[in-house]
């Protein structure tokens, strides 16, 4: 039986991930700080996971916790003081503890192609990148793209009560979604796969705005029409100037950040590829039609409810989730563009360039 000691376990990703290890036979050390509080620790105990706790500010506490651990998970959710502090304390205590795997808390697109300053988040997840790979453990880090989830209103893309769908530059730009429960079932995979490498690429659905359109077109009965709203540059130059006159800038997603997010998905600069969906043989993962779908009946869909894929996979089954325990990754994004700086086309705005 693998040992997985899983910091971040409470929260929303961390959550599915503890589920999806439990199930597939892992034995699941859940880290909390002390004072957590006996619900929290009673809702992991529910999920299958034994609590450790451990201050992450003790690297000493860090250590006894890793100790007897195949694998060290992070699900850790902030900007650098977590992301790069908490998350070094912890790999330096897993060293320490003679742990001989590290799976990193990068959970997001392609970072490593983004320019300097033109994606916060990423950045960070860069530079803990750099120290990861100085220290003398293996390491699997999980890419997937965007959460698909955040098509059902979190992230500005599809507007429900406009019927639009807004993009920047290029209609056709391919974006890459991937669902929570599939990206924790994969990482649930990958954390026990003594052989994985260094980067995992996936992505449950791959589609483009005018895709995107159609299919809520498809789906309401109601035309839904790509919308302009401007070039990659424009929101980027937005995100900066909000950035600068921001308060909010110690927290994780603010307005400005979700306009770098967008930025680097629809540049195309953080796109991901060749994609691993295959490496623990077929799944039938989530289209990003299933989640719009479901919000629509108000339904979500069950992770490995069989359904058909365009590659044949063959499907497989599993339960739903119920709603986890924790905060979600929750981005403040901006809302929409107004009458006079977005219309609509039929996607017949030039590509980027």
């Amino acid at each position: 039986m693998t040992t997985v000691l899983l910091a971040g376990a409470s929260g929303d990703l961390g959550a599915r991930t503890t589920r999806a290890l439990v199930a597939r036979g892992a034995d699941v050390r859940a880290l909390t700080r002390p004072g957590a509080g006996p619900g929290k620790a009673a809702r992991l105990a529910g999920l299958g996971a034994t609590v450790v706790e451990a201050d992450h500010a003790d690297p000493a506490a860090l250590q006894r916790a890793s100790e007897g651990a195949d694998v060290v998970v992070s699900t850790l959710n902030g900007v650098r003081d977590v992301m790069l502090g908490v998350q070094t304390r912890l790999l330096d205590a897993a060293v320490a503890a003679g742990v001989p795997r590290f799976v990193p808390s990068d959970f997001s697109a392609d970072y490593r192609r983004v320019a300097p300053g033109s994606n916060r988040n990423f950045e960070i997840r860069r530079d803990f990148a750099r120290v990861l790979d100085r220290a003398p453990i293996r390491a699997t880090s999980v890419l997937n793209g965007a959460f698909a989830d955040m098509l059902t209103g979190q992230a500005p893309i599809v507007l429900f009560g406009q019927s639009r769908v807004l993009y920047w530059g290029d209609a056709d730009q391919q974006l890459d979604f991937t669902s929570k429960d599939d990206t924790a079932a994969f990482t649930a995979d990958a954390a026990l796969d003594e052989a994985a490498p260094r980067y995992l690429e996936i992505a449950g659905d791959v589609v483009t705005a005018r895709q995107l359109a159609t299919t809520m077109t498809e789906l309401t009965g109601r035309r839904f029409r790509p919308t302009w709203a401007g070039t990659p540059g424009l929101v980027a130059g937005l995100a900066k100037v909000g950035r600068a006159v921001s308060r909010d800038g110690d927290e994780p997603f603010p307005a400005w950040q979700g306009m770098q997010y967008l930025h680097s998905m629809f540049s195309g600069d953080a796109q991901l590829g060749p994609l691993d969906n295959d490496r623990y043989g077929p799944r039938a993962w989530t289209t990003a039609r299933e989640v719009l779908a479901a919000r629509g009946s108000g339904r979500r869909r069950c992770a490995g409810t069989p359904r058909a894929t365009a590659s044949g996979s063959s499907p497989r089954r599993g339960s739903c989730s119920p709603r986890p325990a924790g905060p979600s990754r929750t981005t403040r994004w901006p809302g929409p563009p107004t009458s006079a700086s977005a219309r609509s086309t039929g996607g017949s705005r030039p590509a980027r360039t």
